[in-house]
């Protein structure tokens, strides 16, 4: 039986993915270059094992992706190249999702996407860096930590690495389109200024150990309320007993948001008059509800657009992207 021009060594996937990946990625890798021929449906059909029309499917939507073409008397063959990006994101939310859309979207159909969550564990995130080296063309990859850059980083080729979020990496030494959470988050706050000061307090609901958030934010609340006199305390999760009229929340997790409008709304609590609610990160949700949460947020779309021009022009990006206070009915 002739050796196949690729491996089918991955798990966990459809026989249609894995026909499809592999053959993206022994093109990435140079395997297999432009103008080189693939095997007959037949022929791979009998070499793979998989059926004639798996592989039939396989082929088309390679063909969709103007990565192959066919050709009468020719079969088919390598029409472009094709480029397979490592995407690593701390977790899965809606903002987050937002991001990988506006990626996904604005990257060409010929680029395949592998993307993972890494949930803020360091073993993970090493294990899975380790694991994906050499393995991709690009790897775009949220950092686990704000202060500095993970070790393991460093193993990978700076041209092909681009950060997201956190770090504080060297300018001119490595790709980033980062955020900024203490000087930012002040001058949001001062934008705000002449609503939130209209509060009897502000309640930042925040815990270090559960809320995977730089505490650089904390300090900027507590400088923002020292300066305009406004009383500022910080609590580890909402308690529904003690929300009262004349409270501002600040809240980063989107559970503890859910729990602070669902008791105003038990209480009959108007938000945005009775209480304040300002939140972390834009979500198209937090738009809508309840006449519109107020959020300090980055543009994620942005984000996830200028990471697609980085990975399809592997044009040098060292950015600080810029936090918006968005006003609305519930502050």
């Amino acid at each position: 039986m002739p050796e196949l021009p690729f491996k089918l060594s991955e798990t966990g996937h459809t026989k249609l993915q894995q026909l499809v990946n592999s053959i993206n990625e022994a093109i990435s890798a140079g395997e297999l270059k432009i103008g080189d021929a693939l095997p007959s449906v037949n022929l791979l059909s009998k070499s793979s094992g998989f059926s004639r029309d798996t592989v039939f499917k396989a082929y088309n939507i390679l063909k969709e992706r103007n990565v192959i073409e066919s050709a009468p008397q020719k079969g088919y063959f390598v029409a472009n190249e094709t480029f397979k990006v490592f995407m690593l994101l701390d977790d899965f939310s809606a903002f987050k999702e937002q991001l990988y859309q506006s990626f996904r979207q604005n990257l060409p159909n010929s680029y395949s996407v592998d993307l993972l969550f890494h949930h803020y564990n360091p073993e993970v995130f090493q294990q899975l860096v380790q694991n994906s080296l050499g393995r991709y063309s690009l790897y775009v990859i949220m950092n686990i930590e704000h202060k500095t850059i993970h070790p393991i980083l460093e193993k990978i080729d700076t041209n092909k690495l681009l950060v997201l979020d956190m770090g504080n990496p060297e300018k001119g030494k490595m790709n980033f389109l980062l955020q900024n959470f203490n000087e930012s988050v002040k001058r949001c706050l001062e934008e705000g200024r002449e609503r939130l000061i209209k509060y009897n307090e502000l309640i930042l609901v925040y815990a270090e150990n559960n809320t995977p958030h730089p505490v650089e934010t904390v300090t900027a609340v507590q400088c923002f309320c020292k300066k305009n006199k406004l009383a500022f305390r910080i609590t580890s999760k909402v308690n529904a007993s003690e929300i009262e009229k004349g409270q501002a929340y600040f809240v980063i997790r989107d559970n503890d948001l859910v729990e602070v409008i669902k008791t105003c709304r038990n209480n009959k609590f108007e938000l945005g008059k009775d209480v304040g609610v300002l939140s972390y990160n834009d979500t198209p949700m937090k738009q809508i509800v309840g006449g519109g949460v107020s959020v300090l947020s980055i543009d994620f779309e942005k984000m996830g657009k200028q990471a697609a021009e980085f990975v399809k022009t592997k044009q040098k990006i060292a950015q600080i992207l810029p936090t918006s206070l968005l006003l609305r009915d519930s502050l």
